[in-house]
């Protein structure tokens, strides 16, 4: 079958019919007449035609050369408007970002910074999926999902932006009327406001650092299925949380919310990532997004005691 070799050749053949000679052809396009010749011949040869031709005087295309000039000039002006076309998205990312994390920090920490993108880069749409689940990218057509741990699909790519803990709090009006615990046993004397649907092994309260840390098994009269619900109850009196300290930083500092055993029962730290699927990076939307996540969260701006223990 008859192939055209590379663009270099559907080149070389246009300008030489359009400018009448190898040799003005070969000054625009930066070479000399005799490469620009061979590039025409190596053509004429896969396509097994006569393309141009020569005389002393002139160059021209012969019939069959009219066919291709047509179809040259086409497929040439539709690679320059894609090349163009791809370096603007480069130089000004535009399109739909698919961007998924939990209710807790997208409502405390992303959403906030959120206009700041939204600014610098106007013509991205950013759909901003907040949900406490892990989801499956490919499936559901997200590009990037901000989320703790490593994720169980090796395949996606696990970029780490920061680390966080997780703080076992309550209102003071609770711990007045309750008392403060002091250890994690102490927890089962508490009403305890629970994450619901959360696998077995995740369920327990798991504090301190270390692989080998065993979890306390709480309970109390509400479990909630959104980390925010279980904020505004704690914040309500309600009972005892555990929250991530990114969501509640705030409240610790205006001691809304109070932090209990930080001192007997130091915090493990947990990793969160931004996780995408292998070259997503390379759209200029998702590369954009990528960087505008680790200026903001890998110093992290939420409060971390200096005397906490990393696991």
């Amino acid at each position: 079958m008859a192939r055209i070799g590379d663009r270099s050749e559907m080149e070389a053949f246009v300008r030489a019919v359009d400018l009448g000679s190898f040799s003005a052809a070969a000054r625009e396009l930066k070479l000399t007449p005799s490469a620009l010749s061979k590039l025409v011949t190596r053509l004429e040869s896969s396509l097994g035609v006569k393309l141009l031709s020569r005389s002393t005087r002139e160059l021209r295309a012969t019939p069959e050369g009219e066919l291709l000039l047509a179809r040259c000039r086409r497929i040439l002006a539709e690679i320059e408007d894609a090349e163009n076309e791809l370096t603007n998205s480069i130089e000004h990312p535009s399109g739909t970002l698919r961007l998924h994390t939990g209710v807790g920090f997208g409502t405390h920490q992303l959403v906030p910074v959120l206009p700041a993108f939204l600014a610098r880069y106007a013509d991205v749409r950013v759909e901003l999926m907040l949900e406490d689940r892990a989801v499956d990218l490919a499936r559901e057509h997200i590009d990037i999902s901000v989320w703790p741990g490593e994720p169980e699909d090796t395949s996606l790519v696990a970029r780490k932006l920061c680390e966080f803990e997780r703080v076992v709090c309550a209102s003071p009006a609770y711990l007045q009327r309750q008392g403060v615990p002091q250890t994690a046993a102490d927890l089962k004397q508490h009403n305890c406001i629970t994450l619901s649907g959360l696998p077995a092994a995740l369920a327990s309260w798991s504090m301190q650092p270390g692989v080998h840390a065993k979890g306390v098994d709480v309970s109390g009269n509400v479990a909630v299925n959104n980390a925010e619900c279980v904020r505004h109850l704690a914040l309500q009196g309600v009972g005892v949380a555990r929250l991530n300290r990114f969501m509640v930083s705030d409240d610790l500092d205006s001691g809304r919310l109070q932090q209990v055993m930080h001192v007997a029962q130091p915090m493990r730290r947990q990793a969160l990532y931004a996780l995408y699927p292998p070259l997503h990076h390379r759209l200029p939307r998702v590369a954009v997004m990528l960087a505008f996540l680790a200026e903001h969260f890998s110093r992290p701006p939420w409060a971390i005691p200096s005397g906490a223990t990393s696991a």
